[in-house]
């Protein structure tokens, strides 16, 4: 029986131990070499390539706009706090994260403020938005939804519980999960409060003449105006003859369970498209080393802008 991907020496080629033990000034050197490729400093207001070198601080002066400047200025981790081998450390740990990883744990390992692990984290998710390709996706692709939060609690005594199926016994907070996933491809996703609005999602995100697969839900009936379709009744069979299935969608709704029971517990809410957002990237990258995938994190963080929603959160400074 052939080894398991994630198994193998090709998978491990990050050494944590090896980032962590990096100097201030190599962590800033890789750091600076990842941003602008030929390591000399770009204004991020003007794009000016001039600069003076300040002393009294490790930040730069531009010649044409007088700006101020400083290695993360501008991107993602604009007026950041911590140092840039802590934010490598832990995008190296996060990295390591098969079903992702929470901030309270991070801030144990780094001994970081758990507010700070927990705007650095979603900082990162939204630099993996930025940096995935959102295209139409093409050949056979699945379509499936999955609803998270708006758990209701039962009450203890039987004569005092409500049938939670229905609309006047809910919380109102439940939201589904929408995923298109290209078979042996990308994966994009959507947050709706039914569903059903993932008709509307499906036609802006795959391209005209795809193979659509879905399940027995009626909602997925009005993409056969659009697409090629092939159903699949769950209540039979999870895989047709004719190759109708759904299983690279459930595969990646696996993987957000699990990380929403065994790391978050919690990913429901005005975040859960963050949440998956990073899922499906886990699932596009499975097959990539843990070196490349902090490679591609790293890149990504350092071409994103700074976040507007995440800078100055807990000073209540964000948009």
């Amino acid at each position: 029986m052939a080894q398991h991907f994630l198994l193998s020496p090709a998978a491990r080629t990050l050494s944590l131990a090896k980032v962590l033990r990096m100097s201030d000034a190599q962590a800033e050197e890789a750091f600076r070499a990842v941003r602008w490729a030929d390591g000399n400093p770009v204004c991020p207001e003007c794009g000016g390539t001039s600069h003076y070198d300040l002393k009294s601080r490790p930040v730069w002066k531009c010649k044409a706009c007088s700006k101020q400047f400083s290695l993360t200025s501008g991107t993602i981790f604009h007026s950041r706090k911590l140092r840039i081998r802590d934010i490598l450390g832990a995008i190296a740990i996060f990295t390591n994260g098969a079903k992702g990883y929470s901030a309270l744990q991070l801030s144990r390992d780094l001994g970081c403020d758990y507010k700070t692990c927990f705007v650095l984290l979603h900082k990162l998710r939204e630099s993996i938005k930025a940096a995935r390709d959102e295209g139409a996706l093409q050949g056979d692709v699945e379509l499936d939804g999955a609803y998270f939060g708006g758990h209701v609690r039962p009450e203890n005594r039987k004569e005092d519980r409500k049938d939670r199926r229905l609309a006047e016994n809910q919380t109102g907070k439940r939201q589904v999960v929408v995923v298109a996933r290209e078979r042996q491809g990308r994966t994009i996703t959507t947050v709706a409060k039914t569903e059903a609005a993932g008709v509307a999602f499906a036609r802006k995100s795959i391209a005209t003449g795809s193979t659509v697969h879905a399940d027995e839900a009626s909602h997925w009936d009005q993409l056969a105006a659009n697409f090629p379709i092939k159903r699949i009744n769950h209540q039979v069979e999870y895989s047709a003859a004719d190759g109708a299935c759904t299983n690279q969608a459930e595969s990646f709704f696996s993987r957000i369970r699990r990380a929403e029971i065994g790391i978050h517990h919690h990913v429901a809410g005005v975040y859960l498209h963050a949440y998956a957002t990073e899922m499906a990237w886990r699932e596009d990258a499975r097959r990539q080393s843990n070196g490349n995938q902090f490679a591609m994190l790293v890149s990504a963080a350092a071409a994103a802008p700074k976040s507007e929603q995440w800078r100055g959160y807990w000073q209540r400074r964000c948009a």
